[in-house]
């Protein structure tokens, strides 16, 4: 198999088995801007080992302009950033591309229709690391509620004022998650074991392990919205819950209320985040994803004009915290990914049905 692998972060042949390209999911580069970190080639370098992939990193997002990169390839494999709808999936079909591995849980950048058409098979990683991710979730609470960035800042300048540093202790105050699958579930049980906090949540799906976690369930999303001092997002980005997050349902929460979103950018509206941060209603944001990140997240943009107005104003309030879809990223989760990755395209070689196909509802 040749596996054309797109939005790599870093370009380099590495062997491969019969043949994949992998994208990788950073903006455009000019000459000698390439990004530096070298995680994709490298989980994915060490875990073919022996199976014999062969693996064609391509620093190019997918997308129609970058589809002819794929031609000779079986495979192409992908992240989240990457785009696949109808037209590229046509596009890699007519180049006699027969499978689209995701190296990510989420799964809304394929047109799943198209690749059922088309004869593409789609498979994911439906758990890398819930771990690394809760990790991550209550780390972002912990610094935003103790300012942490804001004092590592201030003592490297020598400026040791606790001035403006005040937080609040998490214990028994409300935390509210919204969706509880196993990364909703763990970082629930972070606080409620750990913390000491009162953890409530809502699913329309509830989990039987939430009451051993010290995880409440409650009726409806307003009683969850009405009750948090803090709100995390842990769900899935569908028609369902594309802005889940706008002017009614921060309406509905609490004045001073802090927001913390790990999961996927669309959920929130962030028109209505900005009004709500504007007017003071709400605390404290924490952000590790973005509706519209593709453009900046992923490549070094430092030397570059945001041209995106409400990411712009978002980045100015001194009570939002942004950080760079980062939240998956340890040595654990990225093993993990390239393992699942690679043995889905080794069932994909031999015409095995992967468990982890992802197919049209």
């Amino acid at each position: 198999m040749k596996v054309a692998f797109y939005s790599s972060k870093k370009v380099g042949p590495v062997p491969f088995f019969p043949s994949v390209t992998l994208f990788n999911d950073c903006a455009s580069h000019p000459p000698g801007s390439a990004p530096s970190t070298r995680y994709d080639v490298d989980s994915f370098g060490d875990a073919n080992g022996d199976i014999g992939i062969e693996l064609n990193f391509l620093e190019s997002r997918l997308e129609k302009s970058t589809v002819p990169l794929a031609a000779s390839h079986d495979a192409v494999c992908i992240f989240v950033n990457d785009y696949c709808d109808a037209d590229v999936l046509e596009g890699l079909a007519n180049l006699g591309v027969k499978y689209v591995a995701l190296r990510c849980a989420g799964f809304n950048n394929v047109d799943l229709q198209a690749a059922e058409r088309l004869g593409v098979e789609v498979s994911r990683v439906p758990s890398y690391s819930p771990e690394a991710v809760a990790e991550f979730a209550v780390g972002m609470v912990m610094t935003i509620v103790r300012k942490y960035h804001k004092s590592y800042s201030r003592v490297r300048e020598g400026n040791f004022l606790l001035d403006g540093l005040l937080g609040f202790n998490l214990f028994q105050k409300t935390i509210g998650i919204i969706g509880t699958g196993r990364i909703g579930l763990l970082t629930g049980k972070i606080l409620a074991k750990g913390f000491g906090c009162n953890v409530i949540a809502y699913d329309l799906y509830p989990s039987k392990q939430a009451g051993e976690y010290g995880i409440r369930y409650v009726d409806t999303l307003e009683e969850l919205l009405r009750q948090s001092d803090i709100v995390s997002l842990h769900c899935p980005l569908t028609d369902g819950t594309k802005y889940m997050i706008n002017d009614t349902t921060l309406g509905q929460m609490k004045r001073g209320v802090i927001l913390i979103n790990t999961s996927r950018g669309a959920l929130i509206d962030t028109t209505a985040l900005i009004n709500a941060l504007k007017s003071g209603h709400l605390g404290a944001v924490g952000l590790d994803v973005y509706e519209k990140e593709s453009a900046y997240f992923f490549a070094d943009s430092s030397t570059k004009i945001i041209y995106d107005d409400n990411f712009a104003r978002l980045l100015s309030f001194y009570n939002v915290f942004v950080s760079g879809h980062q939240a998956f990223l340890t040595v654990e989760a990225l093993r993990n990914i390239a393992d699942t990755t690679l043995q889905n395209l080794q069932d994909c070689a031999s015409g095995k049905k992967s468990p982890n196909l992802v197919e049209a509802e």
